[in-house]
């Protein structure tokens, strides 16, 4: 501690290395042993070789991880100032998606960039958090109470919705709307104010499933009679199963897994890499990596607990429980619990987008950390 202090005062090249020190490191270790359990399962997805997908995945996990600890040293102050200009910027990538976006599995996700795909409702995600973070980081009991100071957050958050879900992308669109809402309610908002925002959702159904797409709705047919259409739109879930149950306490050996290695396992290196894993390293294995998952959203959740600052708090529980949906929504689909929805599995699953998003939203959460004990917007004293 008082090496800490003495760095903090030397002015200013020592700063960095400060907040260096005080990073936490034992976090960023749980970060690359989740994103080595998902190189282990890429080059077991491509047949026992690094390509196509495992090698250039751990090049975007070192891309990731250095963009992580530049954002970790980055104040507060700063992130606030950026927290607009990164909301409209992935507001406007969303808008360009739905004008000229790449069209993949009947729907407009991705853009083209110099020859890579980014899928911007990702960065949208993280956007929000901040942006949220941001409105919220001064509020009082008093400012929460009126629903006129609530109606711009909100927009806030209907915003990016509707748009992900005109790509189409329903399972985004939810965990985006969640991940909104449990920002207003650490914020503050009372009870009678969920309720009343609830209270027409169950009437909602109907509507919302008229609005639905053909493959939207067969997805929710599948869910409930997977039997139906075993060789068309059950196939995924019926094979996810199979799998499952096929690798039995222990596993069939890594490499061995006959339904992923034989290509009866659809999307194996996206969105059921997890039930590659549960094959090919069994129960034991399936809950090593759930047990990683849930220390890592624990661990979220107590940096969000420890900062001493309403924008750190909710900073950091924002980019928690953006973390746990991706997690929950992913693992429940590949169990046959929710209809599919094409959630990837954080650090795990293949995909560029997903896994810088999520390295930028750690490092937003690890900042929260680091400047833990600053008094940031909730008393004008400059942070030290």
């Amino acid at each position: 501690m008082n090496f800490q202090k003495r760095l903090l005062r030397a002015e200013p090249n020592f700063r960095i290395l400060a907040k260096l020190w005080q990073v936490n490191w034992l976090y960023v270790l749980l970060i690359c042993v989740l994103a080595g359990v998902g190189y282990g399962a890429l080059y077991s997805a491509a047949g026992g070789s690094s390509r196509p997908f495992a090698g250039p995945q751990s090049i975007r996990f070192a891309i990731g991880l250095v963009m992580m600890v530049c954002v970790a040293l980055t104040s507060p102050r700063v992130l606030v100032r950026l927290a607009w200009p990164l909301y409209g910027l992935s507001m406007l990538l969303l808008v360009a998606v739905l004008r000229m976006g790449h069209v993949g599995k009947g729907a407009e996700r991705w853009l083209i960039v110099g020859g890579m795909q980014i899928q911007p409702s990702e960065l949208a995600k993280i956007a929000l958090v901040l942006v949220l973070a941001t409105w919220f980081h001064r509020v009082n009991y008093r400012k929460m109470a009126n629903p006129l100071y609530l109606l711009p957050p909100a927009l806030l958050v209907l915003l990016p919705v509707g748009l992900v879900l005109k790509e189409p992308n329903l399972g985004t669109a939810v965990i985006t709307g969640l991940v909104g809402a449990a920002i207003f309610f650490a914020a503050g908002m009372r009870i009678w104010q969920i309720a009343l925002l609830l209270a027409p959702v169950p009437f909602l159904g109907k509507i919302v499933y008229a609005h639905l797409h053909d493959y939207q709705k067969a997805r929710i047919t599948t869910f409930l009679h997977p039997e139906s259409d075993p060789l068309g739109a059950g196939y995924n879930i019926i094979q996810s199963k199979i799998a499952l149950g096929s690798g039995g306490m222990w596993g069939q050996g890594y490499l061995h897994g006959t339904q992923g290695q034989l290509n009866f396992l659809p999307e194996k290196q996206t969105d059921f890499i997890f039930t590659m894993i549960a094959e090919e390293w069994g129960y034991v294995g399936g809950i090593a990596v759930i047990g990683l998952l849930m220390l890592m959203i624990l661990g979220g959740m107590l940096i969000a607990l420890r900062s001493r600052n309403q924008f750190g708090r909710l900073l950091g529980l924002g980019i928690a429980t953006n973390f746990f949906l991706y997690c929950a929504v992913n693992l429940s689909m590949v169990m046959g619990a929710i209809p599919v929805g094409g959630v990837p599995l954080p650090l795990i699953s293949y995909g560029g987008s997903a896994m810088l998003t999520v390295m930028f939203g750690f490092g937003l959460l690890l900042s929260a950390w680091v400047h833990r004990n600053s008094r940031f917007g909730e008393a004008e004293t400059e942070e030290r």
